[in-house]
């Protein structure tokens, strides 16, 4: 099993953001939003993490919330790419006022998502 994050998995061009967008599905469970969209078009999925700016107006908040969606991601990479797509775009957003507390509360609201 491969638990890795890597360079050409991440989200960053504007044309896929912006394809994405366009036509992607949203679902949200808990403090989590996922936005999705695949097709027979793209090659490998993709995928980027977000936190609002509005609610968490310190870098190093928003930076610390990324970094547990990107970990609660990259330990349960295939059953997101059983859910989602192989051939997928995706974003995670976390939409909590609140800061996360433990990594725990996270994943929960994450396998939920999944099995939605």
């Amino acid at each position: 099993m491969n638990f890795k994050y890597p360079q050409e998995e991440k989200l960053k061009q504007k044309n896929d953001i912006s394809l994405l967008f366009e036509k992607g599905k949203w679902q949200t469970f808990g403090k989590i939003r996922v936005i999705s969209y695949s097709s027979e078009e793209i090659t490998q999925h993709k995928l980027g993490v977000s936190v609002s700016k509005r609610y968490f107006k310190k870098a190093v908040d928003r930076n610390r919330a990324k970094r547990l969606l990107r970990e609660v991601y990259r330990l349960h990479k295939t059953e997101f790419l059983e859910k989602f797509g192989s051939n997928s775009l995706s974003m995670i957003f976390y939409i909590s006022q609140e800061k996360p507390k433990h990594f725990k509360e996270i994943e929960k609201d994450f396998l939920k998502l999944l099995k939605k």
